[in-house]
C-alpha cells in the first residue's frame, strides 16, 4: 500500500472513525477513570501498527498537518483559557497566588529539567530550555474536569493555576525562540519588553474593534468570521515576529469580562438611558449571546483538535523506546523534578491543602503540541539524544499519579456535560462572586469523561 492508494473517501472514513472512537473513549473514561488521553494515544499506536502492516510506513503531509493543527490548537487553547478567567476585585488574591505558583513552578521546573538534560545528554543550556518549557506546562484541560469535587478554594486555585500555566508556558516558549539571536541579556529584555508593549497595544485596539463590530453584525454567520480575522492577524503578527497570543488572550478576557473593559465613567455625560461612554458601546444581551456562542464554538472545535493531536502523537510513538531502560529512567527523573519544584512552590505560596494538589500536575496536549512545533518549525533545535519515548513516559506517569491521588482522596473524575446557560449579569450579580469561573474546558481538549453526545 502506498500514499497514492489513499483517496478522499478513505480519509473521510478514517477521520470519521477516529472521531467516533474518541467519543467512546470519553465514555470509557467516565466508567473506568482511565483518562481519555491515554486511550487516544493507544488508538494512534494501533493505527500506526495497522498502517505498517499494510506497507504504509510514513504519514502523508505529516509536517504540514502538525503545523496547521498546532497553530489552530494554540489559538483555541489560549482563547479557552481566557474565557475561563473571571477578573474581579474579590478574586485578585486568589488570582495573584495561583499566577505566582504557575510562574515560579514554570521557571523552576524549566531550569531544573534543562540542567538535568545538560547533565544526562550533554544538551546545551539554551536547547535544554527549549525542551524543558513544554515539559513544565500543566495540562489545564485534564485538570479542570478532574477537580470538580475538591473544596471550593482548592478547585478555584487549580482552575486558575493550570490556566495561567498554559498561558505563561506558551508565551515563554515563543519568546525564548524569538530571541535566540540576542547578543546580551539587556538585548533580550529590551526586545521582549518592546515586543510585548507593541503587541499589547495592537491586541487592545483589535479586540475592542472586534467586540464592537461583532455586536453590530446581525447575520448569524459571524463566529467563524471573527475566528478568521483572529487567524489572519495572528499570522501577520507572527510574520512580524510579535507575540500574537497576547491578542487571543485579550480578546477572550474582553468577552468574559466585558463590563470591566466597558466601564461606566462618570466623567462623560450620560445619554438618555443613563449610560456613559464607553459603557454605551456595549450591548449586554449581544455580549451574553457572543459569550455563549464562543463557548459552543471552542467546545466543538477543541474536541476535534484534541482527538487528532493525540492520535497523531500515538502514531509517532515508537514502542521500542518504552523498552529502553534509559528512556524510562530519564522520564521518571524528570517527573520527580516536576513534583519537587511543585511541592516547594505550594509549600511557600499555598501552604494549606498541599495534598492532593501536589499530584494534580499532568502533562498533555500543549506539551505535545510544542514538541511538534520544535520538529516542524524549529528543526535547528532538534536534539537526537532526546528520545520521544521520554515524552510519553512523562505523560503516562503524571496522568496515572493524578488519577491515583484523586481516587485515594475519594474523588472521581467527572466532567460537566451540559453547557451552563448564560443569563444576564444583572440577574446573577449577587451570586457570581461565589462561583468558580465558568469553564468550557471542563469538556475541552483532553476531557476525560464527557457523557454528552457532544463529543468532548
Amino acid at each position: 500500500m502506498t500514499v497514492s492508494d489513499i483517496n478522499a473517501y478513505g480519509l473521510v472514513i478514517g477521520g470519521s472513525l477516529v472521531i467516533i472512537l474518541s467519543y467512546f473513549a470519553n465514555l470509557l473514561a467516565k466508567r473506568t477513570n482511565i483518562p481519555s488521553v491515554l486511550v487516544l494515544i493507544g488508538m494512534g499506536i494501533a493505527i500506526r501498527q495497522g498502517l505498517n502492516a499494510m506497507g504504509l510506513t510514513s504519514i502523508p503531509f505529516e509536517g504540514l498537518v502538525l503545523e496547521l493543527l498546532g497553530t489552530i490548537g494554540l489559538i483555541f487553547i489560549v482563547l479557552e483559557a481566557a474565557l475561563d478567567l473571571n477578573l474581579s476585585r474579590e478574586k485578585m488574591p486568589l488570582i495573584f497566588r495561583s499566577a505566582s505558583v504557575a510562574l515560579i513552578a514554570l521557571g523552576g521546573s524549566s531550569a531544573a529539567i534543562a540542567a538535568f538534560l545538560g547533565y544526562s545528554m550533554g544538551m546545551p543550556w539554551y536547547e535544554g530550555l527549549v525542551y524543558a518549557i513544554p515539559l513544565s506546562i500543566m495540562s489545564s484541560a485534564i485538570i479542570i474536569p478532574s477537580v470538580s469535587s475538591l473544596s471550593a478554594n482548592s478547585k478555584e486555585f487549580m482552575v486558575y493555576e493550570s490556566t495561567f500555566s498554559d498561558i505563561f508556558g506558551i508565551m515563554a516558549f515563543y519568546l525564548l525562540l524569538g530571541n535566540s539571536d540576542a547578543e546580551s541579556t539587556e538585548t533580550v529584555i529590551w526586545s521582549i519588553g518592546t515586543n510585548l508593549f507593541v503587541t499589547l497595544l495592537l491586541a487592545v485596539f483589535v479586540s475592542y474593534m472586534l467586540v464592537y463590530v461583532l455586536q453590530k453584525i446581525t447575520s448569524k454567520v459571524k463566529l467563524f468570521l471573527s475566528i478568521a480575522v483572529l487567524l489572519l492577524i495572528y499570522a501577520i503578527q507572527k510574520l512580524l515576529h510579535l507575540s500574537p497570543l497576547v491578542l487571543i488572550l485579550v480578546f477572550g478576557l474582553m468577552l468574559n469580562n466585558h463590563r470591566l473593559f466597558f466601564p461606566k465613567l462618570n466623567i462623560f455625560k450620560p445619554n438618555a438611558a443613563g449610560r456613559t461612554w464607553p459603557e454605551r458601546l456595549l450591548d449586554d444581551n449581544r455580549m451574553h449571546d457572543l459569550h455563549r456562542d464562543y463557548h459552543l464554538l471552542t467546545l466543538e472545535s477543541a474536541f476535534v483538535i484534541r482527538t487528532f493531536f493525540f492520535v497523531l502523537f500515538g502514531m509517532t510513538v515508537s514502542l521500542a523506546a518504552l523498552a529502553d531502560i534509559h528512556v524510562i529512567t530519564e522520564g521518571l527523573v524528570i517527573c520527580c523534578l516536576l513534583y519537587v519544584v511543585r511541592f516547594v512552590c505550594l509549600l511557600l505560596l499555598q501552604r494549606r491543602a498541599v495534598f492532593p494538589l501536589l499530584y494534580i500536575a499532568p502533562r498533555g496536549l500543549i506539551t505535545i503540541l510544542l514538541f511538534f512545533q520544535i520538529q516542524s518549525t524549529y528543526p535547528q533545535y532538534l536534539q537526537p539524544d532526546f528520545n520521544q519515548g521520554i515524552l510519553l513516559v512523562i505523560i503516562l506517569v503524571t496522568s496515572i499519579v493524578m488519577t491515583i491521588a484523586l481516587v485515594q482522596n475519594g474523588i472521581t473524575l467527572r466532567g460537566v456535560t451540559v453547557l451552563p446557560e448564560i443569563v444576564p449579569e444583572d440577574s446573577i450579580e449577587g451570586q457570581v462572586q461565589e462561583q468558580t469561573p465558568p469553564s468550557i474546558r471542563e469538556r475541552g481538549l483532553e476531557s476525560d469523561d464527557s457523557t454528552d453526545i457532544s463529543p468532548s
